[in-house]
C-alpha cells in the first residue's frame, strides 16, 4: 500500500492521462479518475465541444461513470482526481454525489469553487461536505493547461494573418484587373 501522497500523485497522473485525451481532440485539456479504495472505478476527460454540451466536464462524466458502475448515486467512499479545480456545477455534483474526497491539481481563478473563489465542498451548511487536498502535480497539470490556450492564441493570430493576407491579396487583384 503506497502512501497517501504517493497514491494522490499516482491517481493524479491518471487523470492526466485523460487530460491528454481532451487535448489530442481541441478540447480544454481537464482529465478526471474516480477512485475506490485503490482502484480507478471511472475515467473520464472534458467533451464539451466534442459534444456541444455545456455539462460534459470531466468531472460530470466520471461521476456519472462511477454511479453506472456501483449502481448508486451515492459515492460515500470514494475519492475524485480532477487536473484543475471544480467549477460551481461540478462543484454541486461533487457534493451532491456525497464524493468522500477530492483532489485537484492545478486551482481555477475564474472558477474554482474548491477554495479559490469560493468553497462550496466544504461550506458545512450543506449536508454534505468533500475533504479538499489541492496542489497535486499542479506544475505539470498548469503548464498543460497553459501550453493549450497559447495553442489557441497562436491559432487565432495565425487565421487572423491569413484572413488579412487574404483580403490583401484580393484587393490587390481587384485593383490589377481595373488597370
Amino acid at each position: 500500500m503506497l502512501n497517501d501522497e504517493t497514491n494522490d500523485e499516482y491517481f493524479m497522473k491518471e487523470a492526466i492521462k485523460e487530460a491528454k485525451k481532451a487535448e489530442e481532440i481541441d478540447e480544454v485539456p481537464i482529465g478526471a479518475v474516480i477512485v475506490l479504495g485503490d482502484k480507478v472505478i471511472a475515467r473520464a476527460h472534458n467533451l464539451r465541444e466534442s459534444e456541444q454540451r455545456s455539462i460534459a466536464h470531466a468531472e460530470l462524466l466520471a461521476i456519472d461513470q462511477a454511479c453506472r458502475e456501483l449502481g448508486t448515486w451515492r459515492l460515500e467512499d470514494t475519492t475524485l482526481y480532477v487536473t484543475l479545480e471544480p467549477c460551481p456545477m461540478c462543484s454541486g455534483a461533487i457534493m451532491l454525489s456525497r464524493v468522500k474526497r477530492v483532489v485537484y491539481s492545478a486551482a481555477d481563478p475564474k472558477g474554482g469553487c474548491a477554495g479559490t473563489l469560493m468553497n462550496l465542498l466544504q461550506d458545512e451548511r450543506f449536508n454534505h461536505c468533500s475533504e479538499v487536498t489541492k496542489g497535486v502535480l499542479e506544475v505539470e497539470c498548469g503548464q498543460l493547461l497553459s501550453d493549450f490556450f497559447r495553442k489557441i492564441r497562436d491559432r487565432k493570430k495565425e487565421e487572423k494573418l491569413q484572413k488579412k493576407q487574404m483580403l490583401e491579396n484580393n484587393l490587390q487583384k481587384l485593383t490589377n484587373d481595373k488597370d
